[in-house]
């Protein structure tokens, strides 16, 4: 990343890889609009928005901590960064809400593991697991960070980066579930614009026969 560029935020990664075309909607064409589902999640959000320090059975919790990697050119809050007392010092351990439970695809896991990479830059030492704290179950899912999850993470910055550098919106594919559940449905308009792009490839394969 250049001087003159603006840092990633994190949140992108978890919008690019749940659909590319919602992170543009977000982060290159700034709509939003929520609904009960992300209603829920800043009501879970809630306390850990609030900045505080405390300490409990020998962790010591920080919530919403700022996060930043100058190297990959990201930057975020992250809802709660435990540190662990450990042989070495006290060793980062993020933790992040979401409400719902835990999804088949891995926006959240890449959003985790980008403020580990986060945390590794910021305190020079190695972070192997975090948690995802789901509101339906209320319970922690451990996460660690391997090798796949950090490349699949390095891709989605790579990938969100040039997506929103060329300021370009990705066209409509409607995918019943995702999209219901997404609270710019209607911004989207996906079932519209999926037919439109359906019509214009019946008519250019038509004009090609002619």
């Amino acid at each position: 990343m250049s001087r003159d560029e603006d840092p990633l935020s994190i949140s992108a990664l978890q919008h690019y890889l749940y659909c590319p075309r919602q992170c543009a909607l977000i982060h290159v064409e700034r709509l939003w609009a929520e609904n009960r589902l992300t209603a829920e999640g800043r009501l879970l959000h809630e306390r850990a928005d609030e900045p505080a320090i405390e300490r409990r059975h020998g962790v010591r919790t920080i919530t919403a901590m700022p996060l930043s990697n100058a190297e990959l050119g990201i930057a975020g809050v992250a809802d709660v960064t435990e540190f662990h007392a450990g042989a070495d010092g006290d060793r980062p351990y993020p933790v992040e809400y979401k409400r719902g439970s835990p999804k088949a695809h891995r926006a959240d896991e890449v959003q985790l593991c980008a403020q580990a990479l986060c945390l590794e830059a910021m305190f020079s030492q190695r972070v192997e697991k975090g948690a995802l704290f789901y509101g339906t179950p209320r319970r922690r899912q451990v996460v660690e960070f391997d090798g796949v999850l950090r490349n699949l993470t390095l891709e989605t910055i790579r990938g969100a980066r040039e997506m929103i550098a060329a300021g370009q919106t990705p066209p409509a594919k409607f995918k019943a579930k995702r999209c219901n559940a997404c609270s710019l449905l209607d911004l989207c308009q996906p079932r519209l614009f999926s037919r439109a792009d359906s019509v214009d490839v019946w008519l250019a394969r038509h004009l090609q026969e002619e």
